[in-house]
């Protein structure tokens, strides 16, 4: 127990969920046990390259799915499914070697990576959390403005694409996969902070979506246009129309000071792109999520939002990324919002130019000074 605490010691919000979670483990017996014992079969090097993941991180998730998973019935010890699920997560496919050092029938992998994968989607309460205190909208803000000089920001607002097969032969549906950059995929909408942690995902959409109306659908979306989170943007790319809450570059600049705010608009967006990327390169998975139907989206949103919690984790455990990691990711929008700029708002056009006139006399300083 205390060699344990000592991999958790730099944890902000996990440490308290994992005394927790030892502590109804306690309680409850033990579940299946007290330790992934399975994982023991792999040296550190070699649980690494099979799981982009470190032992203390997926010893403490596998903590929290063997809670949540105690009172249902499973076809597999919970180690042996949290085991197989991470690999076809890391890799994109079910390792046969994994397969059976979990002791799992291969006829058996697609519904326990389901049902791991619903799990973990609903531990996004814990650990993807969107600043909604006062103190914690401030420091979020802080950090940002203190990045690329932009204030009164909340994170960054983009959807992410992630491929998937659709049937040719179904041709309305197969449209409704097909995005902008000529692929069939389904589209989440994501926020994350200037560090890169995730602070909202929701909703799971065919490509061909419009990126602005998944904001105008989505629950963030309404509780910002709304007001509930204050006076404070998110930053938006060229998917997006500018409003009191969604920032956008200026379309066509005219002066030192638009061109200037365009750089630092620039330079915090790209921190999202790194952000997906390093999402897909550890959990590879989310690079090709298999065949998907219109109707039923909910097992890829399912995939989607647990990488994104154990993105999360990672983040909080130090995990190093592997090493094919450094890859950007390209971000494009669905459907083009037909809303021209002429048509925004005037208070909008209005808050934007004052920020820009107050905040930007001076060119942003780049990543390197």
């Amino acid at each position: 127990m205390h060699c344990r605490l000592f991999h958790y010691r730099a944890m902000a919000f996990a440490l308290p969920v994992w005394f927790a979670v030892q502590h109804e483990l306690i309680e409850s017996g033990g579940a299946d046990g007290a330790s992934p014992g399975c994982f023991d079969d792999f040296d550190d090097e070699a649980l690494f390259t099979t799981f982009h993941l470190t032992r203390p991180c997926i010893t403490f998730i596998a903590d929290n799915i063997r809670l949540r998973l105690k009172r249902e019935t499973t076809k597999a010890p919970v180690d042996a499914m949290v085991m197989v699920t991470l690999n076809y997560y890391a890799q994109g496919v079910s390792s046969v070697s994994v397969q059976e050092k979990a002791g799992i029938n291969q006829s058996d992998c697609a519904e326990i990576i389901n049902t791991v994968s619903k799990v973990m989607a609903t531990m996004a309460d814990q650990f993807i959390s969107f600043p909604v205190t006062r103190d914690a909208r401030a420091n979020v803000a802080h950090k940002i403005e203190k990045f690329c000089g932009i204030p009164r920001v909340l994170g960054v607002l983009a959807t992410a694409h992630f491929k998937v097969r659709a049937s040719p032969y179904e041709k309305d549906a197969f449209r409704s996969f097909l995005n902008t950059r000529g692929y069939t995929s389904v589209m989440s909408q994501v926020m994350c902070d200037c560090d890169g942690n995730i602070l909202s995902v929701e909703k799971c959409c065919t490509g061909s979506t419009c990126e602005q109306e998944m904001w105008d659908s989505s629950f963030k979306g309404r509780e910002m246009e709304e007001g509930m989170h204050g006076q404070y943007w998110v930053i938006g790319g060229r998917g997006y129309s500018l409003s009191t809450h969604i920032l956008t570059a200026v379309s066509n600049p005219t002066n030192d000071k638009e061109f200037s705010f365009n750089q630092a608009h620039a330079k915090i967006l790209d921190v999202m792109r790194t952000t997906l990327g390093s999402i897909k390169t550890r959990f590879r998975c989310l690079m090709q999520l298999g065949f998907a139907h219109e109707a039923s989206l909910d097992k890829k949103a399912d995939i989607i939002k647990a990488c994104c919690v154990l993105h999360n984790i990672a983040k909080k455990f130090s995990v190093p990324a592997p090493l094919m990691a450094g890859k950007i990711e390209p971000l494009h929008p669905g459907k083009q919002h037909q809303a021209p700029e002429v048509e925004i708002k005037p208070e909008a056009l209005k808050a934007r130019q004052d920020l820009i006139n107050i905040k930007f006399s001076v060119a942003v300083p780049s990543s390197e000074d």
